[in-house]
């Protein structure tokens, strides 16, 4: 089994993420850059040259040149006091450069912010990248209980209420690529079972309406709806997150119907008329 095949897999097992397809055209090498810098996260944002060589069953010598090679670029740093590397300000540019151009992010913002005005609850604003959504926009509520979410992070699809929305529009083929991976539980909730999932996703289809009854997360209730582009393709999806201690059943209806809302008045916004 080759390095490449080691990487792959140790993106599965160790972070629960679903590889995608080997496209033509791949250079390892750059595979191999990409990799480090997807190896940071926000619990783990220094690594050293050791640990990114185990993590990605990469020979020392060469995790060490690709990690001066970024380093080169801007696009990772080294820690004087204990040799670790971390992030660079290029990868900072290149984000905002990405948020500042991507232009459902300002369309949907003064929605996102009506609607939580309306409902009083957290707002978020998420796409679909490969088995996992990226929130592109978080809009807090004034109630001090905080959700662990923040703008660029990613979460897989199949157990949060944006995620299975987004998933459920996806071709067959990415459905099943999906569902083929590991399906981590997070909480005794999260739906692990694969024609549960499938099942799930026909009447996410139907509804136009995804939930998470805390399956990504004990304590969270979250609503989530489809956006759709000027073809009518659907590019993101919007959601509301509501701790369970303020889960009032009898709302319920109440929330459906302004996430639908917003997420009606964002695909307007982007050119979608429904006939």
């Amino acid at each position: 089994m080759g390095v490449s095949s080691h990487i792959t897999q140790n993106a599965v097992s160790n972070q629960g993420k679903v590889a995608a397809p080997r496209p033509s055209g791949y250079i390892q090498s750059v595979d191999r850059a990409l990799s480090i810098l997807e190896l940071f996260s926000k619990e783990r944002p220094e690594i050293g040259v050791s640990d990114i060589a185990r993590l990605l069953s990469l020979n020392k010598s060469t995790a060490f040149g690709l990690l001066c090679t970024l380093e080169r670029r801007g696009y990772v740093e080294q820690n004087p006091n204990n040799g670790r590397y971390s992030l660079g300000m290029k990868m900072i540019e290149l984000g905002q450069l990405k948020l500042s151009t991507f232009n459902i992010g300002k369309i949907a913002h003064p929605i996102l912010k009506t609607l939580v005005d309306k409902v009083g609850e957290t707002a978020h604003l998420a796409v679909y990248d490969r088995g996992e959504v990226i929130y592109i926009d978080k809009v807090e509520c004034d109630n001090a209980f905080s959700i662990a979410s923040f703008i660029g992070k990613r979460n897989p699809v199949y157990c949060t209420g944006v995620g299975k929305c987004l998933l459920a529009f996806q071709s067959e083929e990415e459905i099943e690529r999906v569902l083929s991976g590991v399906l981590n539980a997070r909480t005794p909730k999260t739906i692990t079972d694969r024609k549960r999932l499938h099942n799930e996703l026909k009447i996410i289809r139907k509804r136009d309406m995804a939930y998470d009854d805390e399956e990504f997360s004990l304590g969270l209730f979250c609503v989530a709806a489809p956006i759709r582009d000027l073809k009518g393709t659907v590019c993101a999806a919007v959601s509301i997150s509501i701790p369970t201690i303020r889960m009032d059943p009898t709302k319920k209806s109440f929330f459906e119907a302004s996430v639908s809302a917003a997420a009606r008045a964002i695909s307007e916004a982007l050119g979608y008329n429904r006939q």
